[in-house]
């Protein structure tokens, strides 16, 4: 009996030992079937010796400040020495502690997951891969094998890391992992993780912020310190728990760190940052750049994958003072506005059009969507129908502010709209009615054939028969007697300007006109010397800065430098000489005169002497037909600075120039950026360039009378008419307009 039961266990012995002799076959016959290449190539040493990350290309403003990314895959690679030891302590302690005694994989751990994962299918068990093993994973991914997946997988995985640890040393294998782990939001690598998390570079990370970002390697979603708060601190606190573990810290500084807060400082570039518009611009612009670099010299580059470092012109505080501005001003513009056509009246024209827009986009008028929804207040979300989403976005106040220097074209600042994730469309290159902002390009060319700043128009009425009967009217009614040419313009008067516009000449205006490069067709009609014609915001300031510059057209630019990842320059912007003249400089002096005087005492009047601006400006505003858009353009040599504000559709727009003039919608956003930057000895210095004095051959060019009476009667009957108020001048103007869908009810 007891041979019998020797035998038995000799043969369970011996069938024990040939399977697993079979079994070690057989998972040694699989692991080199997976090294030879029978389920996908394997990368070789020299392959992974040159591995190199896809990087995100920074864009930094002018003081080198971040402002935003350009990728593929959003990350920033930084070297091993600028990550702080404390992020490395808490790595290997909760990832791999043993990663300095292994060789690419730990046995320990892989034998674990051998037998709980694989055997007992025990999910708990982890993956039992080294930091070297998911740098593998992180750098090629994985594939799909059907069944074989994840052993496939596991046993690239083994052969990657042990190749990786024949290259790299442990603190480069650290550094390349870091700089390829994903951290979920399309962001990878620490560095931009500690942007997006922290908005700070990973160098700066305090401990606390170190261990929620190495929490997030095991789930990023799930421990989003954004999205789950509570799941992040609770992670973070295993972090602290695995250094105080290993002796990483001791009793008293666990105890310290575990009742620290968590404190956010989210910045997601790509969605909300503060130069959206601007980055759109810049990107163009450096497409373009590299485009020509490759033509030239035969490298080539990616924007998105290449890690470039582009420095730009834009100025941040400059950028910040009118997004400031903006939130300020048309916050309280936008309630006006939502009054005005919440009234009976209003809101009737508000809701045919948006039923008009619906019925293009064929959509059932009562249908409800839930949808994002911007306001002044911040984002909310509504379940609205498809007309009152309409009527929203066709009642919102759109605008623009971009600030450039005349005599290098460089862009300082570009706020494209009012809201980028939900107003996408750049309102700086949108094109509309230029209004009282083309009269010095008129005036311009008059004094470019001859007219001087006292030769007198005639301010008299008159009706054009063979342009159906039309009057041009002034915006304050007056008329009678007659204007200098330079108190014509400084004050916007329509009747004087359409009367220049005959004695100028369409061709001399229409040549300057294209000069100037706008790209809307100028038509001959008298109504164009008030404004008909359309332009846009960049258009306008490139116009203007040949005034704040002697007479020369300047090419606005974004991008000052660009060097590659590893520091080599590779594009510098150079300082051309301004050598393309459009205008007689002696044009320039007169009309910078004329046009400081509209600021002194003119239309720009308010710019003093509601938002107390000193720096050295010329200006002019601009109302459209029906208060439909508002303009106010600024400028001295050194700055030249305009805005302009209208709704998307010309048909919604304030009932009078109350609060729908140059001066009242636009002119502010101007003003309250220039104010703030009164306050910044470095912006006085960009923004408060003076002017050159005149000289001498023109030191008596204004010295004359701005108006001449026809006669004592008129004379007597314009002093009444000027005691008129704003309000009442604009209700008498509403009514006699016959293209104004509003008139003021009584």
């Amino acid at each position: 009996m007891a041979k019998k039961k020797r035998s038995f266990f000799k043969r369970l012995f011996r069938t024990a030992f040939l399977l697993l002799f079979l079994g070690a076959g057989l998972i040694a016959a699989f692991y080199y079937s997976v090294s030879w290449g029978f389920f996908g190539e394997l990368y070789s040493k020299k392959e992974i010796a040159d591995f190199r990350n896809e990087q995100a290309s920074v864009i930094y403003s002018s003081d080198q400040q971040i402002i935003g990314k350009y990728f593929s895959v959003n990350r920033t690679s930084v070297p091993f020495d600028e990550i702080p030891s404390y992020l490395i302590d808490a790595l290997i302690a909760t990832e791999d502690a043993r990663y300095f005694e292994h060789e690419g994989v730990d046995s320990r751990s892989l034998l674990r997951v051998l037998v709980k994962s694989i055997l007992l299918n025990d999910k708990s068990a982890g993956g039992g891969s080294t930091i070297t093993q998911q740098l593998a994973k992180n750098m090629y991914g994985r594939k799909r094998h059907g069944l074989l997946t994840m052993p496939v997988n596991k046993c690239k995985e083994i052969i990657l890391a042990h190749r990786i640890e024949s290259i790299y040393n442990k603190k480069e294998i650290l550094a390349l992992y870091l700089n390829t782990i994903p951290f979920g939001e399309n962001v990878y690598g620490i560095e931009s993780a500690a942007k997006r998390f922290f908005n700070r570079s990973v160098s700066e990370l305090k401990i606390e912020e170190a261990a929620v970002l190495v929490g997030m390697l095991k789930a990023n979603s799930y421990y989003n310190p954004r999205l789950h708060p509570a799941h992040s601190l609770t992670r973070r606190s295993v972090v602290f728990a695995q250094l105080f573990h290993y002796n990483y810290i001791n009793q008293q500084q666990l105890d310290s760190l575990n009742n620290l807060p968590l404190v956010l400082d989210y910045a997601n570039f790509s969605a909300e940052g503060k130069a959206n518009y601007f980055l759109v611009r810049t990107k163009k612009e450096a497409l373009e750049i590299l485009e020509k670099i490759e033509k030239e010299s035969g490298k080539e580059f990616d924007l998105e994958k290449d890690g470039l470092q582009i420095r730009t012109t834009l100025n941040l505080d400059l950028q910040n003072a009118a997004l400031a501005a903006f939130k300020k001003h048309l916050k309280k513009m936008q309630s006006l506005l939502d009054k005005q056509y919440n009234e009976a009246g209003s809101n009737s024209v508000l809701s045919q059009l948006a039923d008009k827009k619906r019925a293009e986009i064929n959509q059932s008028s009562d249908s409800l969507k839930k949808v994002s929804l911007f306001s002044w207040n911040g984002y909310y979300t509504d379940s609205i129908s498809v007309l009152d989403s309409l009527k929203h976005e066709l009642s919102l106040l759109q605008a623009g502010l971009l600030a450039i220097n005349p005599q290098s074209g460089a862009v300082t600042s570009w706020v494209g709209g009012i809201d980028f994730r939900t107003q996408p469309y750049d309102q700086i290159v949108a094109k509309r009615q230029m209004a009282s902002t083309f009269k010095p390009l008129l005036y311009a060319a008059a004094i470019e054939n001859g007219k001087r700043p006292c030769d007198y128009l005639d301010n008299s009425d008159f009706t054009l028969s063979d342009h159906e009967d039309w009057s041009p009217e002034n915006y304050d009614q007056t008329k009678g007697g007659k204007y200098s040419l330079a108190a014509a313009l400084a004050n916007s008067k329509n009747i004087p300007t359409v009367r220049l516009y005959f004695e100028t000449g369409f061709e001399k205006v229409d040549y300057l006109w294209k000069k100037m490069g706008f790209s809307s067709t100028l038509e001959n009609k008298p109504s164009v010397a008030l404004g008909t014609v359309t332009a846009s915001l960049l258009e306008v300031a490139i116009a203007y800065a040949s005034f704040a510059n002697g007479g020369y057209k300047v090419e606005p630019y974004c991008i000052e430098s660009i060097t590659s990842s590893d520091g080599t320059l590779i594009y510098q912007k150079n300082n051309v000489a301004l050598d393309n003249r459009i205008l007689d400089e002696k044009t320039t002096v007169l009309l910078n005169e004329i046009l400081q005087k509209a600021v002194r005492e003119g239309t720009g009047l308010p710019i003093r002497a509601r938002f107390g601006i000193q720096f050295p400006l010329a200006g002019k505003t601009g109302t459209s037909q029906s208060f439909s858009d508002a303009w106010f353009v600024s400028y001295n040599p050194g700055l030249v600075l305009l805005s302009r504000v209208g709704a998307n559709s010309p048909t919604i727009h304030f009932n009078s120039g109350t609060y729908g003039s140059g001066g009242r919608l636009a002119l502010p956003l101007v003003g309250l950026t220039l104010s703030e930057a009164q306050k910044s000895n470095a912006l006085k210095k960009l923004c408060g360039t003076k002017f050159n004095a005149l000289p001498k051959e023109f030191e008596t060019a204004f010295d004359c009378d701005d108006f001449k009476p026809d006669n004592k009667l008129n004379q007597f009957f314009d002093q009444f008419r000027k005691k008129e108020t704003t309000l009442e001048k604009e209700q008498k103007r509403a009514k006699r307009k016959k293209w104004n869908p509003f008139k003021k009810k009584d």
